[in-house]
């Protein structure tokens, strides 16, 4: 018998053994903890039929703590490019849809998955590693699958403001959604870290961002 989980353990040690085959591939030097992981799935919806996108899944701390909140009838898919963290996620993980491959193909991979829209969208990707023309590429995907009123999160760790990318990481959030907004920080986070905010649409009266 399968089991639903693997330790946490076993996610780490798979994480560092993606770190030490393909560092270019993962932007951090730990997985997330688990307060990061909460703060990220904060925006996914709690009622409804919710259908909800992971974006660089990692060794699965974010995937668990969006399966807690996702409601019943709720769909749940992943999108890494890690060959490792693919395995991983499918031997630890059996109720995560994981899809091998880019985010910046993510509409293409979610149109062969027969999904039309996304009510959010949930990112542990390294935005410095990437590049003005990645960076705008994968969040153009992201606001393309987004239902009106969708939100999208990504964890950004407080070392990576300093540079240039994501000053550029940052405008192009900005100037791709309707409202950015900042949680955090997680001190005991390794490394300290902020989850940014969006949505597609202006939040109504009372709702906090």
């Amino acid at each position: 018998m399968v089991p639903e989980t693997l330790p946490a353990d076993g996610d780490t040690r798979s994480f560092l053994g993606a770190i030490i085959r393909n560092p270019h591939q993962l932007g951090a030097i730990a997985p997330s903890s688990k307060a990061v992981a909460c703060l990220a799935a904060s925006i996914v919806p709690s009622t409804g039929e919710a259908v909800v996108v992971e974006l660089g899944a990692g060794g699965g701390v974010i995937s668990d703590a969006i399966r807690r909140r996702l409601p019943p009838g709720g769909r749940q898919l992943a999108v890494e490019l890690n060959d490792g963290m693919v395995r991983h996620l499918r031997r630890s993980r059996p109720w995560l849809e994981v899809i091998a491959g880019d985010a910046g193909d993510l509409g293409k991979f979610l149109g062969r998955a027969g999904v039309t829209r996304v009510d959010a969208v949930v990112s542990s990707l390294p935005w410095t590693l990437f590049d003005e023309h990645q960076q705008k590429r994968i969040l153009d995907e992201v606001s393309a699958v987004l239902a009106a009123g969708g939100r999208f999160s990504t964890v950004i760790t407080l070392a990576a403001m300093p540079f240039r990318r994501f000053r550029q990481f940052r405008g192009l959030l900005e100037g791709t959604f309707a409202t950015v907004g900042v949680l955090g920080p997680v001190w005991l986070n390794v490394p300290p870290a902020l989850v940014f905010t969006a949505s597609t649409s202006s939040p109504s009266p009372g709702r906090i961002t």
